[in-house]
């Protein structure tokens, strides 16, 4: 249960809203998020979007309109949802969904910000990764 702590907040009510796109949250100490799946689907903690490294994230695009298709309780830490675009390998918990929800404002900017330092928009589609057809020839 990594960075869960006996003063984490744990949900107390987890609605997935298919019409609009996000994930209401209520928790124990009071607070109420709703979290836009987008939101959700760009900043997953999986490695597929984190890389293994700083330096290493995959910067998601084309993410406005993707819903969550299916969302599996993980122990009594995480959820893990399934997203229309079939990225399913992002275990959410408790307190990444807070911090998700607590701080959507700045993560959207940061969103913004490292898109537009790539030259990219929100519904640029993701690029096609290359089987590499393209390599040098040096790995």
């Amino acid at each position: 249960m990594a960075g869960l702590s006996t003063t984490t907040p744990t949900p107390t009510e987890i609605t997935v809203h298919q019409q609009s796109r996000v994930l209401e949250i209520a928790f124990s100490d009071g607070a109420r998020f709703r979290i836009p799946f987008e939101l959700m689907r760009v900043y997953s903690p999986s490695a597929e979007v984190k890389g293994h490294g700083p330096g290493q994230e995959t910067l998601q695009t084309g993410k406005r309109e993707v819903l969550i298709t299916a969302l599996a309780p993980v122990g009594h830490y995480a959820v893990q949802p399934q997203f229309s675009d079939g990225h399913d390998s992002g275990l959410f918990s408790w307190d990444y969904l807070y911090e998700l929800g607590a701080h959507e404002a700045r993560m959207w900017q940061d969103y913004e910000d490292r898109l537009s330092a790539a030259g990219l928009s929100r519904d640029q589609p993701m690029a096609a990764k290359s089987g590499g057809s393209t390599s040098t020839g040096c790995h």
